[in-house]
């Protein structure tokens, strides 16, 4: 059996953090609308997460891509379970489904007012 470096990346990425959203550009300097878009909620909520910049790696940009099964960046991850993409992040922003998903599994929130 072949190992895959990518995969083997983004699993130990997940395995070391609670939250973690694959995007282009960086949680302090997002390069696309929907990144920061969904930089914004997490901020807004207080969680800490771990932003992974896929600009600058072309293999872990189509890599995750593979690895989730989802074709658009970015890619939110919470507890090693792909949530979703933009779209779905911010609906389930709206509906508070977010909010209780974090907290279902352990995660603090600390919204802002």
């Amino acid at each position: 059996m072949s190992t895959n470096p990518v995969y083997d990346q983004i699993r130990s990425d997940l395995s070391n953090n609670d939250v973690v959203l694959y995007m282009k550009g960086t949680p302090a300097f997002p390069q696309c609308g929907f990144s920061a878009a969904v930089v914004q909620v997490l901020n807004h909520l207080g969680i800490k997460f771990k932003g992974v910049d896929v600009l600058t790696d072309p293999a872990l940009r189509e890599g995750v891509k593979q690895f989730s099964n989802w074709p658009t960046l970015p890619q939110l991850y919470v507890k090693t379970q792909f949530i979703g993409g933009c779209d779905i992040v911010r609906e389930m922003y709206q509906s508070g489904e977010l909010t209780d998903l974090m907290s279902k599994h352990g995660i603090a929130i600390n919204a802002q007012t």
